[in-house]
């Protein structure tokens, strides 16, 4: 596969809303194409397509085959602490817009599937587009990022007993200077 196939892959893996889900999913459990189709409630064909592409794109892994009425069935896991794949670095700018495209139209969904009731879910929504000191702006990037490693680290398998559904969208970034275009 040429650099350019891989780029092509990798944005197709997460430039799409189902396998972000996927993505997510398979950070807490490993799941089969059967499994990953019923937790999701799309075809079994539709997820062994997805998961395919997730794991030529190198996001997935191989965590194991179990027997299923006499075949085979892979499970797979997204080892998210992972080298992201060959060729990831070299995303084009439209690769990278594109993600940022599905990721943020995936947040409406997730916010309407919150919990609701009185007392019953804490959110936070913000929405940031400050002039702050450089040393504010590592801080938060570093506590972000803290965040989402914690998130991704203590992932477990869908309706883990003492577990919650939770979301964590987030889109951190410095700014280009309006005027000329630098930081």
């Amino acid at each position: 596969m040429s650099l350019e196939d891989e780029r092509i892959s990798e944005l197709r893996a997460t430039a799409h809303p189902l396998r972000l889900q996927m993505l997510s999913l398979l950070t807490g459990a490993e799941l089969s194409a059967a499994e990953v189709a019923r937790e999701l409630g799309v075809s079994q064909a539709n997820a062994s397509y997805h998961l395919r592409l997730l794991h030529a794109a190198g996001l997935l892994e191989v965590a194991g085959e179990e027997t299923v009425r006499g075949g085979r069935a892979k499970k797979y896991r997204h080892r998210w602490d992972a080298e992201p794949p060959r060729g990831a670095r070299a995303a084009s700018e439209d690769d990278r817009l594109a993600y940022a495209r599905v990721l943020a139209d995936a947040i409406p969904r997730r916010y309407a599937e919150r919990e609701r009731g009185a007392g019953s879910a804490r959110s936070q929504l913000t929405d940031a587009e400050l002039w702050v000191e450089p040393e504010v702006w590592e801080r938060v990037f570093d506590l972000v990022t803290e965040a989402s490693r914690l998130l991704h680290a203590r992932a477990r398998p869908p309706r883990t007993e003492g577990t919650v559904r939770a979301n964590l969208s987030v889109a951190a970034f410095r700014m280009a200077n309006e005027k000329d275009g630098t930081r």
